[in-house]
């Protein structure tokens, strides 16, 4: 979504100016066009070369600038942004777009630009909790600003309170999501679970699988960045959830039925990337179990199918993790399911699978077309799958 995108990225005169060099860089490995517009006050605390070298791009300091390649600069960057994001906005900025005031170049860019505006404010606590602050940012919300933050920690003045800077990836998340909205999902419920299930065994102990939940966690991040609604039910993950996904925690895959049949009851898709366990224990030891020397022996049954048995009118992706007849194994299971596609796997490969970055999988569709995609990053498979989400969606109903 950020691919060839235009992001302003304005940077003012707080201490957190150093970690607006970490969401140029991000920004600009996403391959977005990042033009860096400092206020005076930020050129104290970062140099304009740092940007100039993360971003390839000229950096814009002052109002008048004949060195620079853009012809009447604030001009010039407002037509070209598809989206402007203020990352450090310090109060004075605040309060100087709340009046409309354009007495710096930055100011100039946001009254000139019709792009949607992010403001993710960074301050000391007392100067957010003003009323006059807190007016400005009300005043600048009610005018279509987005406000991201602040995040509470220790400050700049050694003391904890409100006026971080938010979190870089809430507000690189917020940029993906406005940037995303009409995107071809847009106005659809799309349901993604991830991760594996825990089935307890007693109060400490678990069964559980090495899934990681990355790939879920790429499908819920892709189907935002097209424009979707997102819901995601997930079972315990190290993973950071996405912006703006409905965010539904789970452990066992009884607990995870439950809430994907909530949830997928007015879903018009629903992707079982999660990594369901099979088996459970038949009962669950009320206290912790104690160490003999004659072992212990489980009982196990089988875990509900969640995916075989859910009815609804939405598209049904499943995955199947496989370490021989891979494609044999998913297309059975696409039929016996009654799946409209699925996503084969093989697990067994160490740059596939559980826990790696990188997947390589064959997607299966109801007419028997298959496409086995080479070794790609987990979201570019999730863009893959996706595009033939989005096909099923636009055929005309028969």
């Amino acid at each position: 979504m950020l691919k060839d995108k235009t992001v302003v990225l304005g940077v003012t005169g707080s201490i957190a100016a150093y970690k607006a060099a970490e969401i140029a860089s991000q920004l600009t490995q996403a391959g977005a066009v990042v033009n860096v517009v400092m206020t005076q006050g930020a050129t104290e605390f970062i140099s304009p070369l740092t940007f100039r070298a993360l971003t390839g791009r000229p950096v814009v300091t002052e109002m008048f600038d004949v060195t620079s390649e853009f012809s009447v600069e604030h001009v010039s960057l407002a037509r070209s942004a598809d989206i402007v994001a203020i990352a450090p906005a310090t109060a004075n900025v605040i309060a100087k777009l709340a009046a409309g005031i354009a007495d710096d170049m930055l100011c100039c860019t946001v009254l000139a630009t019709r792009a949607p505006v992010i403001i993710a404010p960074a301050m000391e606590t007392n100067m957010y909790e003003s009323p006059i602050t807190r007016d400005n940012l009300s005043e600048l919300k009610e005018r279509g600003f987005v406000i991201v933050g602040p995040a509470a920690g220790w400050l700049a003045s050694g003391r904890e309170g409100l006026g971080r800077l938010a979190d870089i990836g809430d507000i690189i998340g917020t940029i993906r999501r406005i940037l995303g909205k009409n995107g071809d999902l847009a106005g659809r419920h799309i349901v993604v679970t991830a991760g594996g299930t825990h089935e307890p065994i007693d109060p400490v102990r678990c069964i559980v699988n090495r899934s990681s939940g990355k790939m879920g966690y790429a499908l819920a991040e892709a189907a935002l960045d097209r424009g979707a609604r997102v819901s995601l039910v997930t079972a315990p993950v190290s993973l950071r959830a996405p912006v703006g996904a409905d965010v539904i925690n789970i452990g066992s895959a009884q607990e995870m039925r439950h809430a994907t049949e909530s949830v997928a009851s007015e879903a018009d898709v629903l992707i079982m990337a999660a990594a369901v366990a099979d088996f459970r224990p038949k009962s669950v030891a009320r206290d912790k179990l104690k160490r003999s020397g004659s072992g212990l022996k489980l009982e196990l049954e089988s875990t509900p199918d969640i995916i075989g048995t859910l009815k609804g009118d939405f598209v049904k992706v499943g995955f199947a993790a496989e370490t021989t007849n891979m494609v044999e194994s998913a297309a059975e299971k696409l039929k016996q399911k009654g799946l409209d596609l699925i996503v084969a796997n093989d697990v067994a490969a160490s740059d596939s699978g559980f826990g790696a970055d990188t997947n390589r999988v064959t997607i299966i569709d109801r007419e028997g077309i298959v496409e086995a995609l080479p070794l790609l990053s987990k979201r570019e498979v999730a863009d893959r799958i996706l595009d033939n989400v989005a096909r099923i969606l636009a055929k005309p109903e028969s």
